[in-house]
């Protein structure tokens, strides 16, 4: 969800751009290895965010294993998957659909073979200190706490999760230019001002801002199930699995495979509880350092599809999310060329 440029993701680009020309020149086509085991082994881009965990699940699961397919993680930022996936630095991408949809406003060949996740795991999290001045608790009625925040100095680390705060805030008669805003480098920086208490507040992607309430030193007063404005339904958001068309049409089996494994993780995130021992464990390999009720509670957050497979409707919606909710891709379109249900089981 985060698209901002600053010095680390600038060196994670220089680095994966160095990379994509190290393998190009060893004569690397983006073609996967297959082991002596018989098992083919891909790279898949991951952002270390709980959107991950579906394939950290196939993985931890043994869903890949039946597929023959080993996987080999490489964690990317917003700004720098598209350009590992066009490099052939990785043969799958698990990406935000602006990061698909700005991709494909440039043209390029990208194809999305699977939903993985829906909605937007979103948290606003006020300081102690702000929730006690305003009696604000995590079950605080969404007008009370926009209300609030009204008077108050926000922060945010990204434009695309600035914009979803004014979602929420004009649908409650408050207008998000009033506030004063801080605008950050990171999450990590987001939580920083909180605690020195240079911001009232600021909104990112779980599992930072139940993090913060864990530890005592905020409350999360929004979440999707109290903003129903970032949930699957009306934002009809989420993640999904990219591939470049090429590969795909080149290692149709693999992709079906890898696309049916992947289901078969997300049906397992819908149909059991976010504190059930295989979806915890999984999580702690998708999060690390994050205490199991903080993990726990960021699971329950997301929108785990029973199937992967998409629909026109549902890229209506997030096409007109991105394009004119959070005016994230200006031009964002998508047609019947871009996506594709064929891979899945």
């Amino acid at each position: 969800m985060n698209h901002r440029t600053n010095r680390s993701s600038l060196a994670l680009a220089i680095s994966v751009l160095s990379s994509a020309a190290l393998l190009t020149a060893c004569g690397n086509d983006g073609a996967s290895s297959v082991g002596s085991d018989g098992k083919t082994t891909v790279s898949v881009g991951v952002s270390g965010n709980v959107f991950d965990l579906s394939i950290r699940l196939a993985d931890e699961a043994g869903y890949f294993d039946k597929q023959n397919i080993k996987i080999k993680y490489v964690t990317l930022t917003a700004s720098t998957g598209t350009s590992a996936l066009q490099s052939n630095s990785v043969q799958f991408l698990n990406s935000s659909p602006t990061s698909f949809l700005a991709g494909l406003s440039k043209g390029l060949p990208e194809l999305s073979v699977a939903t993985n996740g829906g909605g937007n795991p979103l948290g606003i999290v006020v300081s102690t200190a702000f929730a006690k001045k305003h009696s604000l608790t995590a079950d605080s009625p969404a007008p009370e706490v926009a209300k609030a925040l009204a008077d108050s100095t926000a922060g945010a680390s990204s434009a695309n999760t600035k914009a979803e705060a004014g979602i929420f805030l004009k649908a409650h008669g408050v207008d998000p230019t009033k506030l004063k805003w801080v605008s950050l480098p990171s999450p990590a920086a987001d939580k920083a001002a909180l605690t020195k208490g240079e911001v009232d507040w600021f909104i990112t992607s779980e599992p930072i801002p139940l993090q913060v309430q864990h530890e005592g030193d905020g409350v999360v007063v929004a979440n999707p199930k109290k903003v129903p404005e970032w949930g699957a339904g009306q934002a009809g958001y989420g993640q999904v699995v990219v591939v470049k068309k090429d590969y795909a049409k080149s290692n149709s089996a693999l992709v079906k495979g890898f696309a049916t494994a992947v289901q078969e993780a997300t049906t397992y995130l819908d149909t059991h509880a976010s504190n059930d021992k295989a979806v915890v464990a999984a999580a702690r390999e998708s999060l690390p350092g994050m205490p199991d009720d903080v993990l726990s509670a960021a699971v329950a957050e997301v929108d785990w599809p029973t199937t992967a497979k998409m629909d026109a409707d549902g890229w209506k919606k997030t096409v007109t999310f991105v394009k004119d909710g959070i005016g994230a891709v200006p031009d964002a379109s998508v047609n019947a060329d871009n996506w594709t249900n064929t891979y899945l089981p």
